[in-house]
């Protein structure tokens, strides 16, 4: 009898920006083989990974292992909650929040590392009106621009920040109700995020102090501003400062519903989903076994700014590719500035 470990990785071919022609080669090459044995497939539909997810979990898999973005590893992950299999993750969207958060490398070699090394952790998720999620969940503007970037032809940060920036020009906040256990309190809100992980992806921490690991959900309320707040937000919610802004309000909870005049949209780990006036809201302790290094993010791991500069620029020669992306933000940040003067 084989004592090695089964692996399945699920690729998704169409999701985020990077391509998967060379993941399976790159699997046969640095998968220990002594370890496990493995098999690879592609899914062909949407729901296709939580599918071949489930069937593993029945048949005894000891790792799923998601080879796509954010949307691929919720399908994944809610196929496999209160089951013995764990989620593997090699990172392939256009945010990573969940694999940023466990601190799982962004190169798939090193993911697999990851993976060889074999390390089982066990994580919250929550669910929002019956969609469990990872990361993150909530209405407002950030649930408006998950239905807008859905609808993109391109992905990645730059699409993001050009519907981001471009409808915060003309997106009303709305009045919400927060009710918890103690009681409901009243908000008028440009977005209202859950937070089980700490970023959205990109680096970008809506709830800076979130654990994957403690049972509750940071939620983040950000309150109406003006343009001028704007560079301060910004600058805070990639340097993990966002909430001692004065626009933000923050809470901790397991459970909470949210209040709305109308149905509208929400979001659940960016993808967007249709709902009623009131949102339940929940943290579901310990529900998920994932393969990552022992020490995730809020794990007093400290920032490595030089990680992030070389995970920006990429593998290409530094200077040829700063100056690329200063030229993108440049142009970006200009368009920016000229809809904000005819704004006003």
């Amino acid at each position: 009898m084989s004592l090695k470990k089964k692996i399945i990785f699920i690729v998704n071919p169409i999701s985020g920006t990077h391509s998967k022609e060379t993941i399976p080669q790159l699997i046969e090459e640095k998968i220990d083989h002594s370890k496990y044995d493995y098999s690879i497939q592609r899914t062909q539909y949407a729901g296709h990974a939580s599918q071949i997810a489930a069937e593993a979990a029945r048949d005894g898999v000891d790792i799923v292992v998601a080879v796509g973005g954010d949307g691929t590893i919720n399908e994944i992950g809610r196929a496999l909650i209160h089951t013995r299999t764990a989620m593997g993750i090699i990172p392939c969207g256009s945010g990573n929040g969940l694999a940023r958060h466990l601190n799982i490398p962004m190169i798939a070699r090193k993911a697999l590392d990851v993976i060889n090394a074999g390390t089982v952790r066990t994580i919250d998720y929550g669910i929002i009106d019956g969609h469990p999620f990872f990361c993150t969940c909530g209405v407002g503007f950030d649930a408006f621009v998950s239905l807008k970037f859905s609808d993109s032809g391109k992905r990645g940060l730059l699409t993001y920040l050009e519907n981001t920036l471009h409808e915060s020009l003309t997106y009303q906040p709305e009045t919400y109700e927060i009710e918890n256990a103690s009681g409901t309190a009243r908000y008028k809100a440009f977005l209202i995020a859950c937070a089980n992980a700490s970023q959205y992806g990109n680096n970008a921490y809506i709830a800076p102090q979130a654990s994957l690991t403690d049972g509750m959900m940071d939620i983040t309320v950000l309150e109406p501003f003006t343009v001028l707040d704007v560079p301060a937000l910004s600058f805070q919610l990639f340097n993990r400062t966002l909430d001692q802004n004065s626009r933000i309000k923050t809470m901790r909870e397991k459970k909470i519903t949210i209040h709305r005049s109308q149905e509208g949209v929400f979001h659940f780990d960016g993808d967007p989903a249709q709902g009623g006036k009131n949102l339940e809201v929940e943290i579901i302790h310990q529900g998920l076994h994932v393969v990552a290094p022992l020490k995730g993010h809020n794990d007093t791991i400290p920032l490595n700014v030089l990680h992030h500069i070389t995970e920006f620029i990429g593998m290409r020669p530094i200077t040829s590719t700063i100056a690329s992306k200063h030229r993108q933000l440049l142009k970006l940040n200009q368009h920016i500035l000229r809809r904000l003067a005819k704004r006003g």
